[in-house]
């Protein structure tokens, strides 16, 4: 049994992917991040750094349980564990090297790029035009290894894929007031088409949607979600 710690974010969006693709058994635990749950200390006990997604798989190597956090290692670990999505042996180093690339860039700097272009006070042009540039940037990248390929490594659909489908799919946000926001990007767009048609990836966006997650941007919200914004004061 997979217990899979859950907010519908882009990072989560993938591991729900992957278990909805594998047939894992799982057992979904709603994080509300907009209500700062991810900073309990139940939680921080399941992953110290105090975000989602985690999973605890109760049947680990070795038979013990065994916890894993960031999206790309969950991404892995599961891979490793089912035999499934890794791609050809010969592929390895590929899958690798685009499996961080997404984890240490394309993600990082989507997230950034949403939060500066939404979530930030105005007056910070540098912010926004430096982080809205480099996630153009690493799409350029992606959309340069897809050109004439069905998908991101080899000839298989692997966890790398996966992973570039979760913030991917977020790309209206990240290209804020693009009509297209994969026009300039034909390679990914076309690639996106084919991932997002798959069975599982309905499955994945229907994880979590029976419970009911807050959606007001308040006061609370924010302190729970940009936390060191607002410093504890000494005492």
């Amino acid at each position: 049994m997979i217990r899979f710690y859950f907010h519908p974010t882009p990072n989560p969006a993938k591991v729900a992917l992957f278990l909805e693709e594998s047939g894992l058994t799982y057992e979904l635990v709603p994080v509300d991040t907009s209500k700062g749950e991810q900073h309990r200390p139940s939680f921080r006990a399941v992953n110290p750094n105090g975000k989602v997604p985690v999973i605890v798989d109760t049947e680990g190597l070795g038979g013990k349980e065994a916890r894993v956090f960031d999206s790309s290692a969950i991404l892995l670990y599961l891979a490793e564990k089912t035999g499934r999505f890794l791609g050809r042996p010969a592929d390895r180093g590929e899958v690798l090297s685009w499996l961080f690339f997404l984890g240490t860039g394309l993600g990082p700097f989507s997230g950034q790029a949403v939060h500066f272009q939404f979530a930030a006070p105005d007056g910070l042009d540098y912010a926004v035009n430096r982080y809205r540039r480099e996630a153009e940037r690493h799409y350029r990248v992606l959309d340069s290894q897809l050109a004439g390929r069905d998908y991101i490594v080899g000839s298989d659909y692997t966890i790398v894929d996966m992973s570039a489908w979760g913030w991917i799919d977020r790309a209206s946000r990240v290209m804020k007031g693009a009509a297209d926001a994969l026009a300039a990007f034909p390679n990914i767009k076309r690639w996106f088409a084919g991932i997002d048609a798959r069975p599982a990836v309905a499955k994945a966006r229907a994880v979590g949607q029976d419970h009911e997650f807050k959606k007001t941007n308040d006061e609370e919200t924010k302190r729970a979600l940009f936390p060191s914004n607002y410093p504890v004061a000494n005492s």
